[in-house]
């Protein structure tokens, strides 16, 4: 039996939280260049257990030149809660869900086969009990991390998904490469973001925080035009967000839906650190959501493949320091 280390953990602004914090399974990555560690997929003592993201993308911490970029964001911790989760953590949209009915089963990708429990919507933020967790298997590597899970369910769904965390040799750069290949009788046909909870240096969500662009960009929805203000290619804050408070749109507009409008640079300009992030296929869409620790963009791409077939995708984060 592993024996969790409860500790009391102080989160910027927010006061004191006590988390474990130790005993979880986690491999640590260097290039020389960035260090990181990640918590390992693990049904039963893993780090995250929850239902929502793609349990391949845990990320405990990563430093780049004295500069920090990854740790927790949230006051309370549970392994089954949806956002107990840090980085630039992965989420697919579900399949099967809208035509199994109360105690059928339905899939997600990087997650397993879950239960639903009613005839209600599918709701992020809820808990599904896991019928089948898959098969993960994990090679580990100095610079890299190769995690694949194999999932065959009785709904008809049934994929081999493959994803390395790799950190480019040389570089400052982390890079997530992806593969689906779809091994069921049924089509796939999904949508995946990347939720990007980045901190930089401890610095709470404010006028220091700087979201920019390759384009004008334009949104409205809760706390946009007073609290984040879109200005030209920028989101700028107009004060630091209170505790518990949090701004959000379903949807920015006026961005380039090709691949090359994946293209987002999160800065604190107080620090000069920053993280530049690419991705090799078109936006469907970008989300905005932020609180007093993360501000994070949420850009989504569309994934479709036939039985037998395979896709691919990419997801580059540049690290970065602003000379002064």
């Amino acid at each position: 039996m592993k024996k969790a280390i409860i500790a009391t953990v102080a989160f910027f602004g927010l006061g004191a939280a006590t988390l474990p914090l130790a005993d979880f399974p986690q491999a640590e990555l260097t290039n020389g260049v960035i260090q990181t560690s990640l918590y390992l997929p693990d049904a039963s003592s893993g780090y995250y257990q929850g239902t929502r993201f793609d349990w391949s993308g845990a990320f405990k911490n990563l430093t780049y030149k004295g500069h920090s970029f990854i740790e927790p964001w949230f006051e309370n911790y549970d392994p089954k809660m949806h956002d107990a989760i840090s980085g630039p953590v992965e989420e697919f949209t579900p399949l099967g869900y809208t035509d199994a009915k109360p105690g059928d089963t339905f899939v997600k990708i990087g997650v397993g086969t879950l239960r639903k429990p009613d005839d209600k919507n599918y709701a992020f933020a809820k808990y599904y009990d896991v019928v089948d967790q898959g098969k993960w298997t994990i090679k580990k590597h100095k610079d890299h991390l190769d995690f694949t899970h194999e999932l065959t369910s009785s709904t008809g769904y049934a994929y081999r998904y493959t994803k390395t965390v790799r950190l480019t040799k040389g570089k400052p750069e982390l890079v997530l490469e992806h593969s689906l290949k779809n091994i069921g009788k049924l089509p796939i046909e999904t949508s995946t973001y990347d939720h990007n909870f980045f901190i930089i240096d401890k610095q709470p969500t404010g006028p220091t925080v700087n979201i920019e662009f390759p384009y004008e960009i334009k949104a409205e929805g809760k706390g946009f035009g007073t609290t984040i203000l879109p200005q030209g290619n920028r989101l700028v804050y107009s004060r630091d967000l209170e505790k518990k408070e949090q701004v959000y749109t379903a949807s920015l507009t006026g961005y380039d839906a090709t691949s090359k409008g994946y293209d987002i640079r999160i800065e604190n300009q107080k620090t000069g650190a920053g993280v530049h992030i690419t991705g090799n296929q078109p936006l469907e869409k970008i989300v905005y959501w932020a609180c007093a620790t993360t501000s994070c963009p949420e850009p989504y791409i569309h994934l479709t493949a036939a039985p037998g077939q395979e896709v691919k995708w990419k997801i580059a984060y540049e690290f970065y320091e602003k000379t002064k």
